[in-house]
């Protein structure tokens, strides 16, 4: 369990009396929510799916049915998000990014930028056994160009996970990527994809300030000039998460909620993935580069049940 998470679990707890709680809030007339969102986000991802099990046995009804058809709206997609295991929600994000109505390609990029080798590995497992087709035969019938080339790439979760920093391959990546894109009339897409999907994340801080030195400007204002669309935006991500994972998320929850309307996806899909990975540094992130607390802006974002579960992922005040 990471030190930086906002829901941890509890100790001890009985998936019994939890089972019951839940289907008392749901029982007969009206539905106490108060006491779902109490229920659910005291609980980690395993104990829920504990619960879950025996909410079936000890009840004999499906803890999900019951949930959707007690619950409506953003609300109700926060609760079923929260039941299900991780890989299967990043899972069913992805299905939807691919297949649901239009592609949602920053879902795509972020989860596929954002995730381990680890993840990503159980990420296609469990796409297959859903779907019967494979994560990057979806992505190569949904995606196109060199963006398709980008995402395959991601999806193989095959990047160098060591620290070994090669400081001779370091300045070759560095003059690589300069000769590839401000050196030349037009960019070699394919230079970029190769060196920030592959090398590890050591190496590529150390790629990053080299680069700085000979082109004179920071990877992604190269990137930004370069390049275009969501092939720009997929690069950048990857640079981003490199660089420093929890401002990635903080900027994805920025730009969920600043402006009119909320992209209420992106927002329920980062509360509820990273609330027990690495919550707490998103917000000391979101803090430093907005200057407003995370949970004053769902504060001011969003209203009612929905609202008041975002607030307890989101842990505390800063």
């Amino acid at each position: 369990m990471s030190h930086f998470a906002t829901v941890k679990g509890v100790s001890t707890f009985s998936a019994e009396q939890e089972a019951q709680a839940l289907r008392k809030a749901m029982k007969g007339f009206g539905t106490d929510e108060d006491a779902i969102i109490e229920s659910l986000t005291k609980l980690n991802v395993s104990q829920r799916q504990q619960v879950l099990i025996t909410y079936k046995s000890t009840i004999g009804r499906d803890l999900i049915d019951d949930l959707k058809s007690e619950l409506s709206g953003n609300f109700e997609r926060v609760i079923i998000a929260l039941m299900t295991p991780t890989a299967m929600y990043d899972v069913h994000e992805l299905r939807r990014a691919l297949k649901g109505a239009g592609t949602d390609e920053g879902c795509l990029i972020e989860i596929l930028a954002s995730r381990t080798n680890e993840e990503i590995r159980r990420i296609n497992e469990n796409y297959k056994l859903q779907y019967g087709s494979t994560l990057e035969d979806d992505i190569v019938s949904d995606t196109s160009s060199m963006f398709r080339r980008v995402l395959v790439s991601l999806a193989t979760g095959n990047r160098d996970e060591g620290t070994f920093v090669d400081e001779a391959l370091a300045q070759q990546d560095a003059q690589c990527l300069y000769e590839a894109g401000e050196k030349k009339w037009g960019t070699d897409e394919v230079q970029f994809m190769s060196i920030l999907c592959t090398r590890n994340r050591c190496h590529l801080l150390r790629v990053f300030d080299v680069y700085r030195v000979i082109a004179n400007k920071d990877i992604t204002e190269s990137i930004k000039s370069e390049m275009s669309g969501d092939l720009e935006d997929a690069l950048l991500a990857v640079v981003k998460c490199m660089r420093n994972k929890p401002a990635y998320f903080a900027e994805r929850l920025y730009k969920s909620m600043k402006g009119l309307g909320t992209d209420d996806s992106t927002l329920i899909r980062v509360m509820v993935s990273r609330s027990e990975i690495d919550m707490l540094y998103i917000r000391r992130e979101f803090l430093a580069t907005y200057g407003k607390s995370l949970h004053s802006f769902i504060k001011g974002d969003c209203s009612g049940d929905y609202r008041k579960v975002l607030l307890r992922l989101c842990g505390g005040e800063d």
